[in-house]
C-alpha cells in the first residue's frame, strides 16, 4: 500500500517466470487494509497459470466464491485483471489497447475535478490557469453553494442558479460538469437542482441520489432535462444492465478499479452502447488507473470523456480553490493533458508508464477512513 495524501493506495503486481511483471490499482473504498488479505487469498487461485488467458482466470476468481463477490471482491479482482492485460501486452511488446482491436481515437479527452463551488471569479482565474498549463477546457464542481440541510431547499436552488449563471457568463468557451455526490435522499429535489443546473447545459448532472433504487433512476431521468451522469457505486455489468433497461442515465461513469477490471469493463460498455449510452470512466485513484482508464478509453467507440487528477506539483492554486490532485510518485512517468488531451504512447508496451518500485518498498501508510457528515438535527448523512 502506499498514500495519496491522506488516502491509502493499494497497487498490485503479478510477476511471471518469464520475467515480466504487471500493474494493476484497486478501489480502496474502505474498511481500510481490507484489500492486501484479500488479494493474498486471490493470488492463491491463479498462481501457475498462464495469465495470458485473461477470460478464463477472471471467471475462474468470480467463480470460486458462492456468492457474487461485492465491492472489495471486484476491487481485488480488478487490479488482477489490470495486472494480466499489463502481462499479455508487454508479452508481445503491445499497448494494451492493441489487444482491443485497435484505439478508435488517437487522443482521450479528459475534465479536472475540482469538487468545490468557490466563487465565479476565482473558478474563472483558475480554470484560466489550467487551460494555459494543459489546455483543459471542462472541468466537474460541486453544484452546492451552501449547505443542503441548514437552508431552506428554496434558497440552495437560488444560490446554485445565480452562481452557475455567474460562472457560464465569465466562462462561455468552458464546459462544466456537476457532481451532486449521492446527497440527496429524495428524488424531488434531485429533479428540482438538475433543472436548475440544465439551463445552463453543462456537460452532465451526477449522481443526484443513492444509487440502491434502479428504478427510481428510471423515474428521476425521464424528469430531468439535463444530461443525467451515474455509475460509480454500481460494479458489474448485471447492474448497469438494470440501469440501462430503466434508462436511467444518459452517460454512464463505472469505475475500472472497482467493476472488476478492464475485461467486465469492456462488456459494461459493450451493452451501453447497444442502448445508445456513452461511458464517462471515473477515475479518481492514482496515475496508474489513470494510464488504465487511458486505454480502456481509447479502444471503446461510445467513450464520451474521462475524469483526471493532476500529479502532486502540477497544479496551480488559487485562493480558495484547488483541484484534486494525485501523488504520482510511485508512477515515474504520468500521463499529463495537452491540449485538453491525453496522448497515446505508441512506442510503449502494456500500460506504458513505469513504475518505481523502490518508492513503493517505503513505508509511507496512513491510517484513512471516511468521515460521516452530521445534520443540524444530530443525524448522520451520506458523504
Amino acid at each position: 500500500m502506499t498514500c495519496d495524501r491522506d488516502r491509502p493506495r493499494v497497487i498490485v503486481a503479478i510477476d511471471t517466470d518469464e520475467g515480466i511483471t504487471g500493474w494493476g490499482e484497486c478501489y480502496n473504498h474502505g474498511p481500510d487494509r481490507a484489500l492486501p488479505p484479500l488479494l493474498d487469498y486471490l493470488f492463491l487461485q491463479i498462481t501457475g497459470e498462464d495469465p495470458r488467458r485473461i477470460e478464463r482466470l477472471i471467471l475462474k476468481l468470480l467463480q470460486q466464491s458462492r456468492f457474487p463477490p461485492g465491492a472489495l471482491g471486484l476491487a481485488a479482482i480488478a487490479a488482477i485483471d489490470h495486472a494480466l492485460w499489463d502481462i499479455s501486452a508487454k508479452a508481445v511488446n503491445l499497448p494494451v489497447y492493441m489487444l482491443l482491436g485497435g484505439h478508435v481515437r488517437d487522443r482521450v479527452r479528459v475534465y479536472l475535478g475540482v469538487y468545490s463551488a468557490p466563487e465565479a471569479e476565482t473558478t474563472r482565474d483558475y480554470c484560466a490557469a489550467m487551460k494555459d498549463g494543459y489546455g483543459l477546457d471542462a472541468f466537474k464542481l460541486s453544484p452546492y453553494r451552501i449547505d443542503i440541510h441548514d437552508n431552506p431547499w428554496g434558497k440552495v436552488l437560488k444560490s446554485t442558479g445565480d452562481w452557475v449563471e455567474d460562472l457560464s457568463d465569465l466562462c462561455p468557451d468552458l464546459e462544466f460538469a456537476f457532481d451532486a455526490h449521492a446527497k440527496l435522499f429524495e428524488p424531488w429535489q434531485a429533479v428540482e437542482l438538475g433543472n436548475v443546473l440544465g439551463q445552463f447545459h453543462p456537460l452532465f448532472y451526477e449522481e443526484p441520489i443513492r444509487p440502491e433504487n434502479i428504478d427510481a433512476w428510471g423515474r428521476l431521468k425521464a424528469q430531468l432535462h439535463v444530461p443525467l451522469a451515474t455509475g460509480e457505486s454500481l460494479y458489474s455489468r448485471f447492474e448497469f444492465l438494470r440501469l440501462l433497461q430503466v434508462a436511467g442515465a444518459d452517460i454512464i461513469q463505472p469505475d475500472i478499479c472497482a467493476v472488476g477490471g478492464l475485461l467486465e469493463m469492456r462488456k459494461i460498455a459493450a451493452i451501453a452502447e447497444a442502448h445508445y449510452v456513452t461511458v464517462a470512466p471515473h477515475n479518481p485513484m492514482g496515475p496508474l488507473a489513470t494510464a488504465i482508464n487511458l486505454h480502456f478509453s481509447a479502444a471503446c467507440p461510445n467513450f464520451k470523456i474521462l475524469e483526471y487528477r493532476l500529479p502532486t506539483g502540477a497544479a496551480y492554486h488559487s485562493d480558495g480553490m484547488q483541484a484534486e490532485e494525485d501523488s504520482a510518485a510511485y508512477v515515474l512517468d504520468p500521463y499529463l493533458p495537452r491540449d485538453g488531451y491525453l496522448e497515446l504512447r505508441p512506442d510503449r508496451p502494456g500500460w506504458g508508464v513505469e513504475i518505481d518500485e523502490e518508492y513503493l518498498k517505503t513505508d509511507r501508510y496512513i491510517h484513512w477512513e471516511r468521515k460521516v457528515p452530521t445534520r443540524p438535527d444530530g443525524s448522520t448523512w451520506y458523504v
